[in-house]
């Protein structure tokens, strides 16, 4: 693991943005050892073990070429969709803003994500609330540059439906009544409210907005918790100077049978400075 952490240490101080994909968590076979408790336990997991497995697996060529974009995976567990199976499969994505308040970050991740699976499209997208300062209420303003390049997306077919997560009656009727593309879906986190409130239900009811449940932290990937993963991956890396930019999380689900075929975590993530 020395001279694998190594490279691994030297490219990532010469790079300048990190692309991380996990491929299909389904085939990871003896890389799953244990069953995470947590989606956060499960994603610092799946990047620890993904910068291993990538690691160990860097060419000389690579070495030599110190190119700028590090394309991070797990080569065994990627998985592209069959175009022939294509209209059987229902790809839904959720993503999180971390690190980043540029709005190109929503294209970035679902390009990559029709790329890694090989899809013109993505059938549903879902974005978490974006991150705001401690004491500072989500407002309309917060949300609206994502959902303008949400909005971009479907209008170029690249999306065929957009949900939010997370927003309360008056955060989701200020967000309807601006939208030119509405929202079709809004996530309820279980956790903080057991009954789904009245006025959200009967609002979601009268404007045809599906109330679907997630148990998803408030924070699924901190700036610290990437740190610490990449660190303790490849401890030759001056880990505080990556900051992670955004999480893709998708499934592909078998629409007649109800089955996943395929998760994973795609994410990109930028040195400062670079």
């Amino acid at each position: 693991m020395g001279t694998d952490s190594r490279a691994a240490g030297a490219l990532l101080a010469r790079a300048s943005t990190l692309h991380l994909q996990t491929g299909n968590l389904l085939n990871w076979g003896r890389l799953r050892k244990k069953c995470p408790s947590t989606h956060s336990e499960e994603l610092r997991d799946c990047i620890q073990k993904t910068l291993n497995e990538w690691s160990s697996q860097i060419s000389p060529d690579l070495v030599r070429e110190f190119p700028d974009v590090l394309e991070c995976t797990v080569s065994h567990a990627v998985e592209k969709i069959n175009p022939d199976e294509r209209e059987e499969m229902k790809v839904s994505a959720k993503l999180f803003i971390v690190g980043s308040n540029s709005s190109s970050s929503t294209r970035n991740a679902v390009d990559m994500a029709c790329s890694v699976l090989g899809v013109a499209q993505l059938d549903s997208v879902i974005i978490a609330s974006p991150p705001i300062e401690d004491g500072v209420n989500l407002s309309l303003e917060h949300l609206q540059p994502y959902w303008e390049e949400l909005q971009n997306l479907v209008q170029s077919k690249k999306i065929v439906a957009i949900g939010t997560s997370d927003l309360d009656k008056t955060q989701l009727e200020q967000l309807y009544q601006w939208a030119q593309v509405k929202p079709n879906s809004n996530q309820v986190n279980l956790a903080s409210c057991c009954v789904m409130p009245p006025d959200l239900t009967a609002f979601a009811k009268q404007f045809d907005i599906q109330l679907l449940t997630h148990n998803d932290p408030k924070e699924l990937l901190s700036e610290a918790s990437f740190q610490e993963a990449l660190q303790e991956s490849i401890p030759d890396i001056r880990a505080h100077e990556w900051v992670p930019l955004w999480l893709l999380r998708y499934s592909v689900i078998v629409k007649s049978r109800g089955i996943i075929k395929s998760k994973g975590y795609i994410l990109q993530a930028k040195r400062k400075g670079s």
